[in-house]
């Protein structure tokens, strides 16, 4: 019968993570986080449209610690899929594919969505007045 040791085809446990894939899971993911933000958002605006009492619960619910954090992810996914989507229109015209500008674009996704979204953050804090 063979090695039975052996898997009977690659998967997961026989790859070393690359960039490349990582990337493209996070792209992934992303889209799927903007997707649940995004009701989020409509179930802010509804709140907001119900009446006073309705937005201060909700408003409590996003300006907690675990609301900001979500806020956070959803800016930061919000940016990684937009410069993200913009490395893939440069690939949809067929340029960038060699392999060490594939490397070097997939990490300045990630530097460039960092720093979009900590300049979101920061420009938030100081025309809310400087308040958390």
């Amino acid at each position: 019968m063979g090695n039975t040791d052996r898997p009977l085809s690659p998967h997961l446990q026989v790859y070393k993570p690359q960039l490349t894939a990582v990337l493209s899971i996070f792209h992934r993911a992303s889209g799927v986080f903007l997707v649940i933000g995004s009701l989020l958002l409509v179930c802010w605006l509804a709140a907001l449209a119900q009446g006073p009492e309705s937005y201060t619960n909700v408003q409590g619910l996003l300006g907690s610690g675990i609301g900001r954090t979500l806020l956070l992810a959803w800016v930061f996914a919000l940016f990684y899929h937009l410069c993200n989507g913009m490395r893939h229109l440069f690939w949809d015209m067929g340029l960038g594919f060699d392999i060490e500008t594939v490397y070097a674009s997939g990490k300045f996704v990630v530097v460039v969505a960092v720093a979009l979204t900590l300049i979101t953050f920061a420009l938030a804090y100081l025309m809310r007045g400087g308040a958390l």
